[in-house]
């Protein structure tokens, strides 16, 4: 009789014990950084004016005076032109809202909620780009979290899996710019980072992060002169 009330007894701790493993791994996946708080978003397709008014012009009239120079990147401001893209958005049966960038120390944080079969999920995302000895850059994602829960792995898999599908769907140049920024996103992998714009090119030099500001520093690529 004492043996049984013991094995009853043990079998009760034991699945106390899975109960609340269980409640602690939904709780992790269910939590909310208390930092982020996500606007609406607007429906407006408008593009946002932080972006044609000053950014933009910033760029092109630097890139025409062939110096180096630098374009500063606000968060506060940058995450206006986000929530001005038209939220929500979904993809199969997810639902997207509003992400928000963060602009910390060498990094880059993006978080945003994720709606799937009722439930809230908070999804963060890091990124630290960096430059290599011969000045090619990566842009290496080093942590995706859903709540408070690691998946950069798994997650990297499921994205490269899409990336391809998508790749072997659509005519994309795996020599675009655009191509060689998901390799190095999805797949650690550095590239040189020239682009042209018009008739000149300009090279990404340095990228410095700190507490809500991204400065990116571009200087000019000459071409040689082929006729002396």
């Amino acid at each position: 009789m004492e043996a049984d009330k013991k094995k009853k007894s043990r079998k009760f701790y034991w699945l106390f014990g899975d109960l609340l493993i269980a409640a602690v791994i939904i709780v992790m996946f269910l939590h909310k950084p208390a930092y982020f708080k996500p606007s609406g978003g607007v429906k407006s397709r408008q593009v946002s004016t932080y972006i044609t008014h000053e950014l933009s012009p910033q760029f092109y009239n630097a890139i025409q005076l062939q110096k180096p120079f630098n374009i500063v990147v606000r968060q506060k401001d940058i995450n206006g032109a986000i929530a001005q893209s038209g939220w929500p958005k979904e993809s199969e049966d997810i639902k997207f809202s509003t992400p928000m960038v963060f602009f910390v120390p060498d990094r880059i944080v993006l978080m945003g909620t994720a709606v799937m079969a009722g439930i809230e999920f908070v999804v963060t995302v890091e990124s630290e780009p960096s430059f290599d000895e011969t000045g090619l850059l990566n842009l290496t994602v080093t942590k995706v979290k859903i709540g408070a829960v690691h998946i950069t792995l798994l997650a990297r898999t499921i994205a490269k899996r899409m990336y391809a599908k998508r790749l072997a769907e659509t005519d994309v140049d795996a020599d675009s710019l655009r191509a060689k920024i998901a390799a190095s996103l999805l797949d650690g992998e550095p590239f040189e980072p020239v682009f042209e714009v018009e008739d000149k090119k300009i090279r990404v030099e340095k990228v410095t992060i700190t507490q809500g500001k991204l400065t990116i520093r571009f200087v000019p690529v000459f071409q040689p002169d082929v006729s002396e």
